[in-house]
This record gives C-alpha cells, structure tokens and sequence, in this order.
C-alpha cells in the first residue's frame, strides 16, 4: 500500500497467530487525517485482533505499525493513549462504583497536594458531557446508568483523551435512535476538527453515511480498500462473505399450526400493561418498537425473569404458572437475551458445557452425569448449527460473535422447546452471521417450533415475521399481518 503524506496511521504486512492459527495475515491498512474509515468484515474476519494490536492490547508477530510518520516500537496501550490513539470498546468498560467523571479521567486524575482534586475533575467532565450534548450528571455513579448513557461516557473518555485517532468499535449496538443521531452528529464534528476514526459496525446505513472508505477483511486476510461511494452493499457485502446474497431475509414456506400460546391483559405496572397476543405452531411474531417500549420486559416476564401483576399465560389451550426459568423450560419455552455475553452463556466454558448447562437433567442419573450422550448431543447440535470451532471443547469466548449466539441458540435448542423467544437474536454480528441466524430460525418454523423474535432492526422484523406486534411506551398500539406492515406504519404506531 503506497505511503501518503495524509496518512496519520499506516500499518504494513501485519500478521498475528494463536496456538498456530493465523489470526492476521499481511494485513495492509492506512488512516488519513478527519477520515472516518469503515472496517468492515464476517464475525470471524480479524476485526477485533487488528483493532487490539493498533491499541496496544496484543503484539503483532511481524510487521509494522507507523504513527505520524514513526514506527510504533513499544506498541503498549499507554503509550498509544499517550500518542493519542484510544478506544471505544463494544464491551463497556467502566467501573460502576465510580462517578462518570472519575471513569472519564481514569488514570488521569488532577491532584492538589497530594490529594484527588475531584472537584476539578468533576468541571472538565461536565464540560465535555455538555460539548457532546449528554445530558449526564459527571457525578452520577456509574451503576445508575443505563447501557446507552454507559455508552456516551465512553465516548466523552475517548474524547477527553485529545485523540487524533478514535476507534469505535459497535459504538451504537446500545443507543437509542435519538443517540445514534447524536453520536454521528459528534463524529462529524470531530472530523471535521481532523480527528481520524476507524469505525467497525455492522449497520449498513451508518457506514454509508458517514464513512469515507471502507477496508474489509475475511478470514483474517485484506481484501480491498474502497472509496464508500463507489462500492454499493451487494458489492461490499459480497467482499465480507465471497459470495453474493441475493435475498438476505430466506422465504420461510412454513405450514402455520393451532394455536399454541397466548397471553391475556398482560401487566407490570411501570413497565407494560394489557399485552393481549397469540402464536401458532410454525409462526415467527415480530415485535417492534423504540428502546424503553417493553418489549424485552414482557419477554422476561414469559420466561419467569421476572414477576407479572396480572394477567395470563396459556400454553395448548391450558393456564401455566411460570414463576422462573425453571418452569418456563419445563413448559417448552425457550428464551435467547438481548446481552448473550452477559446472560447467554459462560464465556470460560466449553461448547459443550455450554450447550447442554440447561438439560442437564437430560443426561444426569442419580446425581451422575452421562458425559458420552451429554457429548454427543451437544456435537450434532453443533453440526446442525454449523458453529464454526476447533471442536466442541473449544471455550465460548474465544468464538465469533455470530457463532457464540449459535451456542446460546443451541442451549434453548437443547431442552426441546414449543415456543423460542429470540431478544435482538442479531444484534453485533454481521450480515453473513445474521443470514445464517434467519435460515435458524426458518428450520425451527419448519419443525412446528413457534417464534418471538424482538428487533430494532426494522427491515429484519419486516423481512422474518408473518404477524408484527407494535409497542409504545409499555402499551400495544398495533397487531400487523406481514401483507400490511410497512416501516412507515411501524414507526407510526411505535411513537403513538
């Protein structure tokens, strides 16, 4: 790649193994001053080992890294910070206990005689919460804010940094429509003060409004650098996966059954009230609406997470008390979170033990687990599943984001369910993953299993779902067939 006198980063031949597995190989990248540059590639692609060399959090086997004209020797993340790389992680890291401004100076701290000066400290963080339009509190803990506002004070520290090259790494996964507007409008702004940003998401419509290029990478290896506007989204989208997808959304043929589970004036009080709905055997409802809705709310209350003042719930034409999860598998339902990482799986555990961790009663006599059929279940669910892994004793966090939904999706499999509630079954992972997660769900309708999928995505609840629920703060405001239901309609029912 040729050397550029705009260029603030170049990196040069960069390649990067685990365990004898090339992550990176010859990877070739630059980063030209106010640019905001896409990286864009398959949960898989080398992304996040790429991103975490440039920060400073893994070494490189060979190549260079050349910053403002000079090779990056230490390549240790304070001394990148120092430089004036940072990072906004999809993974929010902040310290709960601690106010936001004592997280957005971390490390950094103002001292008067040897003591914090939290007062001072305090100043400049409202300051730049105010530049950046958040409307936060630098003094509220941490622990009171919402995943989104978590989201704002990482930026803000990103900023606070005096960054020349910011990377941003699913920086809306989180945000509400009206943050992510607030977010692109920052980026803009610190593009146009020469702040270079390296921007990984995989929203579409973000990256072709507000990127310059776009760099992608598959299976750990450069494929092209294209300018945003001369590369159209089949095309890119063909450069991430090496094939063409013609139809992201699969035709789902499946055969609609009887009735298998309704809820009758379904109500928490602050959170939903009066939800009336039904589902049939092979049938997905979608349901639709703005962040602080209900819609993940009324899905933990199905799946006994939490409490419900009144209403029913009937499964097969009969009432069922479902007080916990425990009650709720036995019932046959199933329930996949919005926060995988969180509340999906164990990230130090197996495939395997994370696979059956919810049927265990299933391969346990007299207190024993049988370990062989408790393998091979897991190993055809995983073949089904085409979870991509060295094999299924493979732990769950060194997997792809799209393959450790799979595993999530695979546990629920597992304790043989009528009914699979899916909670943003897509969010952070790519298109090529997110194809693979439809045709999922598609097999499921097949087999007569019935489907609840949440999304904010909306042409993923338009293209997936043959019934669409709407919800607006904590209410039903519409009940759509797939024949009458349009993005227009949606939202109009989702800010009533």
């Amino acid at each position: 790649m040729p050397s550029n006198p705009q260029n603030i980063l170049q990196v040069q031949n960069l390649s990067k193994s685990f365990l004898g597995v090339k992550a990176l190989d010859n990877i070739q990248f630059d980063l030209r001053k106010g640019e905001v540059h896409a990286l864009m590639g398959e949960n898989g692609a080398g992304k996040s080992t790429f991103m975490k060399i440039l920060m400073g959090l893994l070494k490189p086997d060979s190549g260079e890294i050349i910053f403002e004209g000079e090779i990056l020797k230490s390549n240790s993340v304070h001394e990148n910070l120092r430089k004036g790389i940072s990072m906004i992680h999809q993974e929010i890291l902040v310290v709960p206990e601690l106010t936001v401004a004592q997280n957005i100076f971390l490390g950094r701290e103002t001292n008067y005689r040897s003591w914090l000066n939290d007062k001072a400290i305090n100043q400049k963080a409202q300051e730049i919460l105010d530049l950046i339009g958040v409307k936060i509190n630098a003094q509220t803990k941490i622990k009171n804010l919402s995943i989104a506002e978590k989201q704002m004070v990482e930026i803000s520290k990103a900023i606070s940094n005096n960054a020349k090259v910011i990377i941003m790494d699913e920086p809306t996964s989180a945000l509400t429509d009206n943050e992510v507007t607030m977010l692109l409008k920052i980026i803009k702004d610190l593009k146009a003060k020469g702040v270079a940003i390296i921007y990984i998401s995989h929203k579409m419509d973000e990256i072709y409004e507000i990127t310059d290029r776009i760099t992608v990478l598959r299976d750990g290896q450069y494929i092209a650098t294209k300018n945003t506007n001369e590369l159209d989204k089949n095309a890119l989208i063909a450069l991430m996966v090496g094939r063409e997808i013609n139809d992201l959304f699969p035709v789902n043929n499946s055969k609609k059954g009887e009735r298998i589970f309704s809820v009758e004036n379904l109500s928490t009080k602050g959170k939903f009230e009066n939800i009336n709905f039904e589902i049939k055997a092979g049938e997905v409802l979608g349901i639709a609406g703005l962040m602080g809705a209900g819609r993940t709310e009324i899905a933990r209350a199905i799946f006994g997470l939490d409490k419900y003042d009144s209403g029913e719930i009937i499964l097969k034409g009969n009432k069922v008390e479902i007080k916990s999860p425990e009650d709720a598998i036995r019932n046959g339902i199933g329930y996949v979170s919005e926060d995988r990482k969180a509340l999906g799986f164990i990230p130090a555990l197996s495939i395997k033990d994370n696979i059956s961790l919810s049927s265990l009663a299933n391969f346990s006599k007299a207190w024993f687990v049988n370990s062989s059929h408790e393998h091979e279940a897991a190993t055809q669910l995983s073949k089904d599943l085409k979870i991509k892994s060295t094999s299924i004793n493979q732990k769950v966090m060194t997997l792809s984001g799209g393959n450790q939904q799979k595993v999530v999706i695979g546990k629920v499999l597992l304790t043989s369910p009528t009914l699979v509630i899916l909670d943003e079954p897509t969010r952070g992972i790519d298109i090529g993953a997110k194809f693979e997660i439809y045709k999922l769900i598609n097999q499921l309708t097949d087999k007569g299993i019935a489907v609840i999928m949440i999304s904010s995505e909306l042409p993923e609840i338009l293209g997936m779902s043959d019934r669409i629920m709407v919800l607006s703060k904590g209410k039903q405001t519409a009940l759509l067939s797939k024949h009458e239901a349009t993005q227009e309609k949606i939202m109009q029912y989702a800010v009533n």
